[in-house]
This record gives structure tokens, C-alpha cells and sequence, in this order.
């Protein structure tokens, strides 16, 4: 059974309040970042997996995407996603949807991968989906933020500011539960190298990886950012799908 957290009308609730803000982690960290690895999208069909309220799907089609399909399977998520007569948007979780065979010039997901148990089978689903020498641009939370299996946070001081991150179970991977606005979310915890290795697996050649900080504006509006320098909350990687002549 999937976990579909945003249904749940307290979570939801909480996440939408936070990103109307636009004062968040995804807004001055992981979104900056994954705009500068993605490739020229003029024209492309595009999926974007987990997509959330839409916002990177119409961020694609006004850079000139010729059509993007939005993939959720939050309901909640797709009623407040963004329209535009280049979207379309599916109800269904990414492990479950069916498309063509090298339908996608470029495949995208921002910080949904961790919510997949199976991540083999995933990237198996999508390289089929990319055509010959199409991209896939993805965020997850970083392997040292979800190695721990307590999930408590911050080792801090007396005056609680951050100290250091803890770093254990790294070489066990698996779920992981955590609070989040409510007791039990679940992710899963991958090493770096399941990640590289399981892309390289299914044909695709690793062109960027990125672990960013905070973009200027981030370390004014939400200082606490600075401590991206101590540990990355998030990493993100460019692939392709090479196809090389006969």
C-alpha cells in the first residue's frame, strides 16, 4: 500500500501553508537547483513524477515544453495544481503509471524518489519511457539526512543551535519513519552509491550531481540555511540516455 500522505487533510493542510509562503527549503535550495541542471526544454514532452501543485511542470511549459504530464497521486495536490493547456495531470502513483515506450524527451521529479520503496524498479520504468538520448533530472533527500533511524534532528547546544548531523545506519538501507507535521512518514534510505550504481544499471550516463546550498536570497530570508555548509539536505542528479551508432 502507498503512502499517500497529502490526502491526509492535517498534512496537507501544513504543506500548503508552507509552500504559499515560498519561504522554504524547496524554494531557495532544491528548486534553484534542479533549473540549472535541467537541458534546453524548448519543444520537449516532458513527465514530471510526483508533481506536486505543478509548479515545475508550468515553470517547463513556459520555457517552451511542448507538453508536460503532471503524475500524483495525491488528489488534494492535483485540484491545486497549476493549469495550463500544456499540462495534463494523472492521478496515479509513479510506480503504477503506464506510458509508452520512448515517449518523454525528459523525465523529471523533485523530492518524490525517496517516497519509492523500489527504486530498481522504478528507474527500470523510466528508462523505457525516455527516448534515445533523453534526460532524466531528479532531487531526493540526501543519504546522510535519512541514514539515521532515529530521524531526531540536529545534535544541538545548550543554546539550541546545531552542532553536527548524526550519521549512523548509513550502510542500512530501508525505511525510515519520521514526524513531519504527523507522526509516520515514511521515506527510504539509500546509500549515494544505489543511486549512482542503479542509474549506471539501466544505461544511464551520470552527467551532474549536485548537492546544493542556499541561494543569497535563501541565507537572508531563512538564515538557518548557513547550515547547508554543515550537511546537504538534498542532492540532485542530471542523467541520460545515451544511444550510441551502430
Amino acid at each position: 500500500m502507498k503512502q499517500n500522505l497529502y490526502d491526509d487533510p492535517q498534512f496537507f493542510n501544513m504543506y500548503k501553508t508552507l509552500r504559499d509562503s515560498k519561504i522554504t527549503y524547496n524554494d531557495f535550495i532544491e528548486q534553484p537547483a534542479m533549473r540549472r541542471l535541467l537541458p534546453e526544454v524548448e519543444g520537449l514532452t516532458i513527465a514530471d513524477l510526483g508533481c506536486g501543485f505543478g509548479d515545475l511542470a508550468l515553470y517547463l511549459v513556459e520555457n517552451g515544453a511542448q507538453q508536460v504530464v503532471g503524475v500524483d497521486l495525491s488528489e488534494n495536490m492535483l485540484q491545486h495544481a497549476k493549469k495550463h493547456e500544456r499540462i495534463q495531470y494523472v492521478r496515479s502513483s509513479m510506480e503504477d503509471i503506464e506510458f509508452e515506450h520512448n515517449q518523454f524527451d525528459l523525465i523529471v521529479s523533485s523530492l518524490a524518489f525517496h517516497y519509492v520503496e523500489d527504486f530498481e524498479a522504478l528507474i527500470q520504468r523510466i528508462t523505457k519511457w525516455m527516448k534515445p538520448n533523453g534526460y532524466l533530472v531528479f532531487s531526493t533527500e540526501h543519504p546522510v539526512i535519512l541514514a539515521h533511524k532515529s530521524q531526531s534532528g540536529w545534535i544541538r547546544d545548550a543554546n539550541e543551535q546545531p552542532l553536527y548531523w548524526p550519521m549512523d545506519n548509513y550502510g542500512e538501507e530501508g525505511e525510515r519513519s519520521q514526524f513531519w507535521g504527523i507522526d509516520g512518514v515514511i521515506k527510504y534510505h539509500r546509500k549515494l552509491s544505489t543511486l549512482v550504481n542503479t542509474l549506471i544499471r539501466h544505461g544511464l550516463v551520470i552527467q551532474e550531481i549536485d548537492e546544493p546550498e542556499a541561494t543569497k536570497e535563501g541565507l537572508v530570508k531563512m538564515p538557518r540555511m548557513v547550515n547547508e555548509r554543515k550537511r546537504p539536505s538534498f542532492i540532485v542528479i542530471k542523467a541520460k540516455r545515451m544511444v550510441t551508432e551502430q
